[in-house]
């Protein structure tokens, strides 16, 4: 590989700040054909840039431990986050390890975890988990994706979640907002999880997967919606061949931004704070 190459994909000698700057003078551009090369480089840009949009980005399920993590990834199927950490501070207290979860009383576990929905089918696989964790783990939950997803509740992606932020083991999420990014971002054409996890992985360097993952969501959720992305107020907007599927207008846009930090987004984008509504730090990210 040729310092140049290194250095495009690295980030060796680009000062902090630059690609965001760069972005705010840029105009978008479409591609209509990107070398493997290319992509790479301009992957590693993103991702050079996303550090600096989000730099708190961070697994939002409040947990300690495994066990926790796996249980609260497990409820917030087809919920939020936010709706996840308003039940799981009396469930931890209630189901402290696995033997507990295994031996739970199904109505009163059902109750508990009412608010999340689904409730019953939850139900069912936090039980299932137990009893399986008991069984085959001495009660402790596995460190290998091999391993967790013959769990009950446990696909590929909650794997993932579980060992990139329970283990420290780099694993990229491939949830709905990442999915949508991707093809967004023309990273990848895969329409398979598991193939857009490879895909997106051969793009950047392992150790940086998990946190990848925690800020592409992060985007999703504050900036890139799925209905309508605030592109007029997006740090992205010059590396994304989507730009324009959402208003382009900075004023416009800056409605769009939500979460705590919502206002430094629109500031990082080079658009007039005073634009982003004082609801939209209040607003539920789903």
């Amino acid at each position: 590989m040729s310092a140049t190459d290194d250095s495009a994909q690295t980030g060796v000698g680009v000062a902090p700040g630059e690609a965001t700057r760069a972005i705010r003078t840029a105009r978008p551009t479409r591609r209509t054909v990107e070398s493997e090369l290319g992509r790479k480089r301009r992957a590693r840009r993103i991702g050079r840039v996303l550090t600096e949009t989000h730099p708190d980005a961070h697994c939002e399920l409040n947990h300690q431990g495994p066990l926790q993590l796996a249980v609260a990834t497990i409820l917030s199927a087809q919920c939020t986050d936010q709706r996840v950490n308003e039940v799981t501070p009396k469930l931890f207290a209630r189901y402290p390890t696995a033997a507990d979860y295994a031996g739970a009383d199904r109505a009163e576990l059902e109750e508990m975890i009412r608010p999340t929905g689904f409730f019953r089918n939850k139900t069912n696989s936090l039980i299932n988990l137990g009893r399986q964790l008991v069984e085959r783990y001495d009660g402790q939950v596995p460190r290998r994706i091999e391993d967790l997803v013959t769990l009950p509740g446990i696909g590929r992606k909650t794997a993932n979640v579980i060992l990139g932020n329970a283990f420290g083991v780099p694993g990229i999420t491939v949830d709905t907002h990442f999915d949508r990014l991707m093809h967004r971002w023309e990273l990848t054409t895969e329409t398979d999880p598991v193939k857009i996890e490879h895909a997106v992985g051969a793009l950047y360097e392992r150790r940086d997967w998990t946190m990848l993952s925690h800020r592409v969501i992060f985007h999703g959720r504050r900036v890139c919606h799925a209905r309508k992305p605030a592109c007029g107020a997006c740090t992205l907007a010059r590396l994304c061949p989507s730009y324009g599927l959402g208003p382009t207008d900075p004023a416009a846009a800056a409605k769009l931004l939500k979460g705590p930090r919502a206002r430094e987004l629109a500031v990082q984008a080079g658009v007039d704070p005073d634009l982003v509504p004082a609801t939209a730090a209040a607003g539920d990210t789903p």
